[in-house]
């Protein structure tokens, strides 16, 4: 059983991105097929914080793909309008960030510096790219410049690997390029989503950075795990992302979770949803897939993904499950859902903990040569920029 937080524990104060403030210190982690406007508008709903957009390709949206034009679209409920860039050429992230910027997009840029997915860190980018310090250099710097008076912020991982660790040096350069904060996902690209998120290296980047607020992610599956966060490394807020797979209502014990602190673990107040209110929030997410989608087939088909995580740990048998991964209508969706016990309580510890696939430690898809040296040559850039994907959400 966890120890509870100290009595003195205090709540960080509302993030401070540029001009924007963030009400709550929480930060929806950009997730791929996950975080479209359908999934942030539900988060909303239960709660406070900033949305992130899924990972925007830059070479994409400057060229005007229309998935990608698609994926950067905002409802108008969503007041505070964030994009995720991902790219590898400077001038391509620099001319996506001036799209963004002139045909008013977004109020918030985040550069993906952390994707450890094979398909992306193979062409250099993600978690692989700040390896290459001058390269990191030229993109953070042209999209500050380009970015003007709009927050720009940068999300990175440990490293490549424990050999080849990066955060602290990209970090700085970071924050000397201007960027408004920084956030941490504490793991390297080697590490994927398995074993322990390594909290000491987020209060190590809290240490080594002063004029910008830090933000820590990974292992935050539960309000009191994102209190504890803050308490054992100082940093200024938190980003989740498979914790609140199936559980938006996650966002509503953050929001609670930060306004009274002082609470113990396990007796603070926190949603405890039964099942009528799991098939409830299960039914609204397809809704809002099919308004996003604007396709009925297309949105009943993408929450199926969905299924396995909202009704972890629920008296759910495997034929429904099954057949809410096939249904085709939102009908057939509330068809099924109706058969459901809605009066069945919350589970308990069967419903909480990891969600998602934590994969195992693999050896990082990387450029040829790519840790042969810390700088690039143009030839070597010049591949790069020629591998760089042309579609957008991961």
């Amino acid at each position: 059983m966890t120890a509870p937080l100290s009595s003195s524990t205090l709540a960080p104060a509302p993030l401070r991105f540029g001009g924007l403030e963030i009400d709550v210190p929480v930060v929806l982690a950009p997730m791929a097929g996950i975080t479209n406007t359908a999934f942030r508008r539900l988060c909303r709903e239960y709660g406070g914080g900033l949305y992130v957009s899924e990972m925007i390709t830059s070479r994409a949206l400057v060229e005007r793909n229309e998935t990608t034009m698609r994926l950067i679209r905002h409802h108008e409920s969503e007041t505070t309008r964030s994009i995720q860039l991902y790219g590898v050429d400077p001038q391509t992230v620099a001319e996506a960030v001036r799209v963004i910027v002139a045909e008013d997009h977004a109020d918030h840029i985040d550069l993906n510096f952390g994707c450890p997915v094979p398909k992306v860190t193979r062409k250099g980018g993600g978690a692989a790219l700040p390896w290459k310090t001058g390269l990191f250099r030229e993109i953070v710097e042209g999209a500050v410049q380009a970015a003007g008076d709009l927050p720009l912020t940068v999300k990175m991982r440990k490293g490549i690997d424990s050999d080849h660790l990066t955060y602290l040096e990209a970090g700085r350069i970071a924050e000397g390029a201007g960027v408004a904060a920084m956030a941490l996902h504490a793991r390297t690209a080697a590490e994927f989503y398995s074993g322990q998120a390594d909290w000491s290296a987020i209060a190590k980047l809290k240490e080594t950075i002063t004029s910008v607020p830090v933000l820590g992610n990974g292992d935050i599956w539960s309000a009191d795990d994102a209190l504890r966060m803050v308490a054992e490394t100082g940093c200024d807020g938190v980003v989740v992302g498979r914790g609140c797979l199936g559980r938006p209502w996650l966002f509503g014990d953050l929001a609670a979770a930060f306004r009274d602190p002082n609470g113990m673990v396990g007796e603070r107040a926190k949603a405890m949803p039964g099942l009528g209110s799991v098939a409830t929030a299960f039914l609204r997410h397809a809704q809002l897939l099919v308004e996003f989608f604007e396709d009925e087939g297309r949105g009943c088909r993408d929450v199926r993904k969905h299924v396995g995580w909202y009704f972890k740990g629920y008296p759910v048998g495997g034929d429904t499950r099954a057949a809410l991964a096939t249904a085709s209508s939102l009908e057939e969706i509330e068809e099924l859902l109706g058969t459901l016990d809605h009066t069945a309580p919350y589970p308990g510890e069967a419903a909480e903990g990891q969600r998602g696939r934590a994969g195992r430690p693999k050896r990082p898809s990387l450029p040829q040569g790519w840790l042969d040296s810390r700088e690039m040559g143009l030839e070597a850039r010049a591949e790069l920029t020629e591998g760089e994907a042309d579609t957008s959400g991961g």
